[in-house]
């Protein structure tokens, strides 16, 4: 990477793929008028991969805001709205007050279910997709009561896309993609770079990724992170209206209890699809986006007109003894000399 500004966040990434914290890494900065720089870290040890900066990755919860986006790219066609039930598409799901924003706020009530395939699930009436998982989950809280971390309401997000399109959600998802030319955006993770760490929490990625799983199934370029992350800067009303991104954005989440296990997430906000992370430890309160289990990472600045991708590997690299903390890297983008 060229000696930019943004040195001090290609310097955070060659240090912890140096120290063998992240197996490699592709980092890229865009701003309005398009890619700063992109580089590419490190061979991974394992599968003896050399990193480049058009290899795909998987993304995990990155694909959050994405599938958010392709949700609200309907809300703006007059196909259904924010408030539209979720039962509207799934008339047997035991709410009729749990609605599209509830299931892209993580406020709505639904019960989390693990679903990777392989097993049977021993919830939710057994089931054995993530639409028959959604269809008869329970509710565990008063939807907008509360805010719980969730995954599984994304199914719910994407049957009612395709009640309200009559199209399969991933024809929905590759235009979505195409309106910025991310051509390497999609649910196919045939070639993603190995995923690391998965054994520490019993999880199999293959089984998740053939699920293609609309809360975390995604994967990517990093050139295809920063076409979105400009457009939004830019606000080209490529991919959503600016009004509408305006609306993701609105906290749908402040002052309501939480309920997730982990207390990193506490100090966090959520709009619709996005993060808006809110931690002390953060110089910029602007910032939206997402990051993943993997470690990858979407973010925003409106203060600076700055958007950041780290596009990696290892899912265990935020637990106390790998210690990557990637504020460290969100301060150095923003505001590193």
């Amino acid at each position: 990477m060229t000696t930019t500004s943004f040195g001090a966040a290609a310097e955070w990434t060659r240090r912890h793929v140096d120290a063998g914290r992240l197996p490699v890494a592709v980092l890229g900065i865009a701003d309005v008028n398009g890619v700063v720089d992109v580089a590419a870290f490190g061979t991974d040890a394992v599968s003896g991969r050399t990193a480049h900066i058009d290899d795909r990755f998987a993304l995990y919860s990155v694909t959050k805001p994405l599938v958010a986006l392709t949700a609200m790219r309907a809300v703006e066609r007059g196909l259904l709205t924010t408030e539209t039930p979720l039962r509207d598409a799934l008339p047997a799901f035991a709410s009729p007050e749990v609605t599209l924003a509830h299931l892209m706020s993580h406020t709505s009530g639904v019960a989390e279910l693990t679903l990777e395939g392989g097993s049977a699930a021993r919830s939710h009436g057994y089931p054995s997709t993530l639409r028959e998982a959604i269809e008869r989950a329970p509710l565990d809280y008063a939807p907008g009561s509360a805010r719980r971390y969730t995954n599984i309401t994304w199914a719910g997000v994407t049957a009612l896309v395709e009640h309200a399109t009559g199209r399969a959600f991933e024809d929905e998802f590759a235009d979505m993609a195409r309106a910025v030319g991310a051509e390497g955006l999609s649910f196919d993770t045939e070639g993603v770079h190995h995923v690391h760490g998965a054994e520490r929490y019993e999880h199999d990625p293959a089984a998740l990724f053939a699920l293609r799983h609309p809360a975390a199934g995604a994967a990517a370029r990093a050139s295809d992170l920063l076409a979105v992350g400009r457009s939004l800067l830019a606000g080209d009303d490529a991919i959503v209206h600016r009004i509408t991104l305006e609306a993701m954005l609105r906290p749908r989440t402040s002052g309501l209890t939480v309920l997730d296990a982990d207390r990193r997430r506490h100090p966090e906000d959520f709009g619709i699809g996005f993060n808006l992370p809110r931690r002390p430890s953060l110089l910029d309160h602007s910032t939206f986006g997402h990051e993943g289990w993997c470690r990858s990472q979407l973010w925003v600045s409106r203060e600076t007109g700055r958007c950041l991708v780290l596009l990696t590997n290892r899912l265990d690299s935020g637990e106390p003894d790998v210690g990557v903390d990637v504020d460290e890297l969100l301060n150095a983008a923003w505001a590193g000399r």
